[in-house]
């Protein structure tokens, strides 16, 4: 699984590097499965544009485990 993850989760890269994900650029979201964000720019307004079909996990507050436990089971319902 192609997991895109946004630079300030740095720390969340190894966990799902070595839970098998690869790791992709967020410039290269096209090419993502999934995207991990930090949440911390959340649309204030609720108004967004949609710059992929990947599912999205918020990580905030969640542990690294919580991340990839996520994004296994989103994983599972695309394969």
């Amino acid at each position: 699984m192609k997991v895109a993850v946004e630079n300030s989760l740095s720390h969340l890269k190894e966990a799902l590097q070595n839970s098998g994900c690869e790791i992709v650029s967020m410039d290269n979201l096209a090419n993502a499965d999934c995207c991990v964000i930090s949440g911390q720019d959340k649309n204030m307004m609720g108004m967004a544009e949609t710059a992929t079909k990947a599912s999205v996990i918020n990580a905030d507050g969640l542990t690294d485990d919580e991340v990839v436990q996520q994004v296994k089971q989103r994983a599972n319902r695309v394969h």
